[in-house]
């Protein structure tokens, strides 16, 4: 609990204990029972009387302050100093509750998305020296020792270490990393030093990125808190007018006709209709339910530019996904070998990543993943690339020939046919047959049931797209059960589809494309709602895309769902709630049937009521 809020708790306390003994005591004197009663109501009401007054003087009249402070004067003023002090106690208690339940909620992000660091360790002369991380210049080494965030996006030049991820990513599972691999800042070093060469300034690193996108989410408002602010902005002034309505027409009415006015009655009746009628309910509740799954999404690294992005996602009907690095891990790996006779499947693959040795494409790297050993160049010689053939060499005194059914074509070598989908990488030893390696993109271990949960979470169509051959794509498709595949693709022909299908869709269904955030920029701008496969926070994925998924899991698209679906839940309820219950108790209150205590109720209680359901948006562990 904050200073402010001890000293307003404070308060409440020492009213709630004068009131009750000014309510107990046998005061006959009527002066004097009118100052008992205000000593209460000037310490608990002082600062809304402020703010009401304030606000007539800058023209911002028809707020919850000027509702309370006419509903209580005016009640003081009638003689019922009790009510009159206990709405505005009462009301003071659901402020001091809404403000420690907004700043609970708050400091939860806070803490969630605690990954600001606070310093950079830079060597000088032999010492380490502590700087602020914005002073930190471009290709400068820095230090993070174990316990340490990383401040900055880098390289390691130095060292091997655990790195925890789960304040970026949301899960817990450390990352193994060394010389030479990209860092990005906001993870924590888990053991082992690292020296890091700065690749960004602190300003435009991933941890000041992710921190400005959480930050300004707010800025970017959904329809339902448009509808409420615009509500808000003319319910309140028609309450006001109907409530002075109600204290004088019924009066005058009464007194043409030639009888009593009762004034009092009506007067107290339009009083609590004023006391009633305060939106707080609605104007505390929704933003901060939309604030809650915004902030439970970026725990589980969903991080959601906006509350209009989060609502736009439970209407999602239609989800378009990029193959490569979205639906697969965008790798090549070595997935099958068929060894002809005469030779072993070790030695296949040690000719074949001996062969590919010097080549630094995407298929050779896999080649010599797959080996697994050091290869020594002092056993290769004579090495020749044929651009769209593959690669010829001498591997310890061996012609070797390992490339596409054209290389072997070349040599008059008859190739086996794979069993499989992928790209089939020939090897030939001598002019004789070797055997064949299948080389593919792997599925991401998560992608099938990610699109089984889309489609359980309301989803009717899942597409991929992909720019992938024919065969290789459809795989893909029959494995993951996606329901519609376009392959051969280009960037171009994807936003063509995309614009196909968005002009098929209905008016109210929303079309969401989900890519790797750098090649699909332009799909990602053209969709509903653009999902980016953040890479462990690529600059391009931020930047292009609504939603953002830190750990590129594709399963997190349906949690995504899960939580706007659950947060529009809570909005509803809240609306639906808080209105039902003002305008009963309105219509109650007008026709005398409920007095100031159940218009305290109506307020305070519903709003009390509105804030502790709106919390639960944050909660996603059981989703």
């Amino acid at each position: 609990m904050t200073k402010k809020q001890k000293k307003v708790l404070i308060r409440i306390l020492v009213s709630a204990v004068l009131v009750l003994l000014c309510a107990l005591l046998p005061v006959e004197n009527p002066y004097l029972r009118f100052g008992l009663f205000m000593i209460p109501y000037l310490i608990i009401g002082y600062d809304i009387l402020r703010k009401a007054v304030l606000g007539v003087i800058h023209g911002e009249v028809f707020d919850e302050n000027f509702l309370m402070a006419v509903a209580t004067v005016g009640a003081i003023i009638l003689g019922e100093y009790l009510e009159g002090v206990a709405v505005m106690l009462f009301y003071q208690i659901g402020e001091l509750f809404q403000s420690y339940a907004v700043g609970k909620s708050r400091g939860n992000i806070a803490k969630l998305m605690d990954i600001r660091p606070d310093y950079a360790n830079i060597e000088t002369d032999g010492h380490m020296e502590q700087v602020d991380p914005d002073e930190v210049a471009i290709g400068t080494v820095i230090t993070v020792l174990p316990g340490e965030k990383v401040p900055i996006d880098g390289t390691i030049e130095e060292g091997e270490a655990s790195l925890n991820t789960s304040a970026l990513t949301g899960e817990s599972l450390p990352r193994q990393v060394r010389k030479g691999d990209q860092v990005i800042s906001g993870s924590v070093n888990m053991s082992g030093v690292l020296k890091i060469c700065t690749t960004k300034e602190f300003g435009e690193s991933t941890v000041s990125k992710i921190l400005e996108l959480v930050e300004n989410s707010s800025m970017k408002k959904s329809r339902s808190e448009n509808f409420i602010t615009r509500f808000a902005r003319y319910y309140t002034p028609a309450v006001c007018y109907g409530a002075l309505a109600l204290a004088l027409l019924p009066p005058v009415i009464n007194l043409i006709l030639g009888q009593e006015a009762h004034w009092t009655q009506w007067v107290t009746r339009a009083l609590t209709t004023l006391v009633i009628s305060c939106p707080c309910a609605l104007v505390i509740s929704i933003p901060l339910s939309f604030f809650g799954g915004i902030g439970g999404a970026s725990a589980k690294g969903i991080l959601v530019k906006g509350s209009n992005y989060l609502e736009a996602l439970s209407e999602t009907k239609y989800v378009v996904c990029d193959k490569t690095g979205t639906l697969t891990k965008g790798v090549f790996e070595v997935t099958k070998m068929e060894v002809a006779e005469g030779f072993l499947a070790e030695e296949l693959i040690e000719y074949a990543a001996c062969a590919e040795h010097y080549s630094n494409h995407p298929i050779s790297r896999s080649l010599r993943e797959a080996y697994g050993k050091e290869v020594d160049p002092e056993r290769i010689r004579d090495v020749e690339e044929i651009s769209g053939h593959g690669v010829c060499a001498y591997v310890d005194g061996r012609h070797v020939a390992a490339g596409n059914r054209k290389l072997m074509a070349k040599y008059q070598i008859t190739p086996g046919t794979a069993s499989g989908v992928g790209t089939e990488v020939h090897v030939a030893v001598d002019g004789v047959y070797a055997g064949c390696i299948l080389i593919s993109d792997v599925v991401k271990p998560g992608a099938k049931e990610a699109v089984a949960s889309l489609k359980r979470s309301g989803v009717r169509k899942v597409i991929m797209l992909t720019g992938d051959a024919g065969p290789v794509a459809e795989a893909v498709a029959a494995e993951l059960g996606v329901d519609e595949v376009k392959s051969e693709l280009l960037p171009a022909d994807k936003v063509a589809e995309v614009e196909r299908l968005l002009e098929a869709k209905g008016k109210k269904e929303k079309l969401a494309f989900v890519g790797d955030g750098i090649n699909d920029a332009p799909v990602l701008s053209r969709a509903d709602l653009g999902i980016a496969m953040g890479a462990l926070g690529s600059d391009a994925a931020i930047e292009a895309a609504d939603i953002v998924l830190m750990d590129d899991d594709p399963a997190k698209i349906a949690l995504a769902m899960r939580i706007s679906a659950k947060t529009l839940r809570i909005v509803h309820q809240n609306i639906v709630f808080a209105l039902a219950v003002k305008f009963a108790c309105l219509i109650l209150g007008a026709v005398g049937v409920v007095g100031m205590w159940w218009a305290i109720f109506a307020d305070v209680g519903v709003m009390v009521l509105a804030v502790l359901n709106a919390t639960r948006a944050l909660a996603t562990n059981n989703m």
